[in-house]
């Protein structure tokens, strides 16, 4: 069992940049797969970035490969996305998830889910 929470995000303008972060409490958080994942209004979750228990093995969507930057610090039960170069279409609710599994691993393959936290890029 593990509750996760995010936060970082905010209003910014295109080219510019978030960090985003996602505290983890409960047991056993860096046996994890974590993911981060976005939905716009009107669309279905979609997958940004995923990152296992090491670090060692990432995943990104092919819209921000270059631009965000997946990380995570499992001395403080935390997850990262860095967001730059923000445009836009990375305008979504952000959420992040954890999974006993692999960085591929589907949307609804996750079994753990943060709140959300609104990412705004104005042109």
């Amino acid at each position: 069992q593990v509750q996760l929470v995010e936060s970082g995000g905010g209003l910014v303008q295109a080219g510019g940049s978030l960090r985003l972060s996602c505290a983890a409490s409960g047991r056993s958080f860096s046996s994890y797969t974590m993911g981060w994942f976005r939905q716009a209004p009107g669309k279905e979750r979609m997958s940004v970035a995923a990152i296992n228990w090491s670090g060692g093995i990432t995943y990104y969507a092919d819209s921000v490969k270059g631009r965000f930057t997946i990380s995570r610090d499992n001395a403080k039960n935390t997850v990262y996305l860095q967001m730059n170069s923000l445009k836009p279409e990375d305008t979504a609710v952000y959420y992040c998830a954890a999974i006993r599994g692999s960085v591929l691993s589907s949307v609804k393959e996750y079994g753990y889910w943060g709140q959300g936290t609104q990412v705004t890029v104005s042109s």
